[in-house]
């Protein structure tokens, strides 16, 4: 296992992060292999577990509180807030009221008294970020978090938070965690550079693309993976941005194979290359999904391999650009853009 520093904190993290979100329902993976699975993540050195509120709606934080007890000191724990809890107006989004409230479930369900990074799992536009930086500045002073970041914002609302950390002297964000995968590269033309700009940890999500990279999803092969059976538009190969991401999948999987590696590897040690990304988030429902992944925990793509992977999917490239999470709302809502 590698490590590195995350963002300018001095926190020594795995490049691989373990991510819990199927844990409980979402997956379908018991607390016997939850446990199991975080056994051998931390026997193989990943170092770093992350996790959020909404994941199974509080059963993935529960599931790692009990696989980590006894342990909680070896282990960075990461957890996050923001995204909807219940049907009441207000159990979501990035206000004081929330953030406190919410922080103080997380604690109870994950059995600790503090988590390592809490971060905003979504920009919250009803919400100043004077108002949400405040609520988490006080709750690190408190003891409850040692450091907050942010997840999945756009590169602007990235520099707007840091710039008012500033002007109204208060904590920054220390990490981002975006989405990022050899089919989705579009962070690297806006989101990367602000992070290395301002210092900024990242996490990546998804650098498998919901699976498109897991060696699973093969030309005539029936696409039957867990993620199809929740969200089957998004592998309906009628779709003209899906074929291309299978088109692009075995293309890559003739440079693997090549290059002596599996698909995953080739995937992996592709996110974890770029000198902005600190560590890529694995989110394994079995042990043999976990084992499958941590065969990459020492992938090191050579020049060659890279710039082949360049050829297949440009920099900067978005593959599938309408599943995007960090979309402006301005580009989302007509009625912003008319007058």
């Amino acid at each position: 296992m590698q490590y590195r520093t995350l963002g300018r904190t001095g926190v020594q993290v795995s490049t691989l992060v373990l991510g819990a979100m199927n844990f409980g329902k979402l997956g379908h993976t018991s607390q016997r292999e939850a446990t199991a699975i975080v056994d051998a993540a931390l026997e193989a050195g990943i170092n770093l577990i992350d996790t959020a509120d909404m994941y199974s709606q509080g059963e993935s934080e529960q599931m790692v509180g009990t696989a980590i007890a006894g342990r909680r000191d070896d282990i960075v724990l990461a957890t996050k807030a923001g995204m909807p809890m219940g049907d009441e107006r207000n159990q979501r989004g990035g206000s004081r009221r929330w953030l406190v409230t919410e922080l103080d479930n997380s604690l109870r369900r994950l059995g600790v008294d503090h988590v390592d990074l809490y971060q905003i799992h979504r920009w919250d536009p009803t919400t100043s970020d004077e108002e949400t930086l405040s609520a988490l500045t006080d709750l690190q002073r408190a003891g409850k978090i040692r450091y907050f970041g942010s997840s999945t914002f756009p590169a602007y609302r990235i520099v707007q938070a840091e710039w008012a950390a500033r002007e109204h002297h208060l904590g920054r964000y220390v990490t981002e965690q975006p989405s990022y995968s050899i089919l989705q590269r579009g962070i690297e033309a806006h989101v990367l550079p602000v992070t290395e700009q301002y210092g900024l940890g990242v996490l990546a999500w998804s650098p498998l693309a919901s699976g498109w990279l897991s060696g699973a999803i093969r030309a005539g092969r029936e696409i039957t993976t867990s993620r199809s059976a929740i969200l089957p538009a998004r592998f309906d190969l009628s779709v003209p941005a899906n074929q291309a991401r299978l088109d692009a999948v075995e293309r890559l999987a003739t440079v693997a194979d090549e290059a002596g590696l599996t698909l995953i590897q080739l995937a992996l040690g592709f996110v974890t290359a770029h000198p902005a990304v600190t560590s890529a988030i694995i989110g394994p429902r079995t042990i043999d999904h976990l084992h499958a992944q941590l065969a990459a925990a020492d992938t090191v793509l050579s020049a060659d391999v890279l710039d082949a992977i360049d050829a297949i999917v440009a920099p900067g490239v978005d593959l599938a650009a309408d599943e995007k999470f960090d979309t402006p709302p301005a580009l989302l809502d007509p009625a912003r853009r008319r007058c």
